[in-house]
């Protein structure tokens, strides 16, 4: 349920947080220049934007919203190790970003860690019930009465948000939950006795 280094993945979610803070005030000192480096919807220059979106915020306001829930589910998602949370990380930052680029309005710029935000939500809120595991399950409870009302953040209303990047983050984090499980479910070959031949 909680990561097996505890300090470790502390360190880990904390040090990026402090590159996100670092990145910010890069954006303020060059007047907002980094803000043009996110997604752009169906631009080939805006798919450079798949890479640097997740890691770009447009002012302290919006980065200030996205730092607790990054803290805490990014240090939740490291249970299954720092491996794990890697590919699942780089599932939902892929996927989140190819759904905006695909989708989103013409003409808009799409950034913010909220990607990963709502990938990392919707992972830890599935892995429990597709792995079967008890305690991941009774964290995926806790969490949904947390954060389960940030849920309709998927869905489009307020101006400003980009709905898509919270929706295909979310796809993003059920296909690393899925894909995960399916990793725990993999037969482990049966060992050969000297001289036998698999099948």
């Amino acid at each position: 349920m909680l990561p097996a280094q505890p300090k470790q993945a502390a360190i880990v979610i904390a040090g990026f947080v402090a590159a996100l803070y670092l990145i910010e005030l890069i954006d303020v000192i060059t007047g907002g220049a980094l803000d043009a480096g996110g997604i752009t919807p169906r631009e080939l220059s805006g798919l450079t934007g798949i890479l640097w979106a997740p890691a770009l915020h447009f002012g302290w306001e919006h980065l200030a919203a996205n730092t607790i829930p990054v803290l805490v589910l990014g240090f939740l998602t490291m249970a299954g190790g720092i491996g794990q949370f890697v590919a699942v990380t780089a599932t939902i930052w892929v996927v989140g970003g190819v759904g905006v680029w695909l989708v989103a309005p013409e003409g808009t710029i799409h950034a913010g860690a909220s990607i990963l935000i709502f990938g990392w939500l919707t992972f830890l809120l599935l892995r429990g019930f597709l792995t079967r595991r008890f305690l991941q399950i009774a964290l995926a409870v806790v969490l949904f009465f947390l954060y389960g009302s940030a849920l309709w953040g998927i869905l489009p209303g307020q101006p400003g948000i980009s709905w898509q990047g919270h929706l295909f983050g979310a796809v993003g984090g059920v296909l690393a939950a899925w894909l995960v499980a399916k990793s725990g479910r993999q037969p482990r070959a049966t060992p050969e006795l000297p001289g036998s031949l698999g099948m």
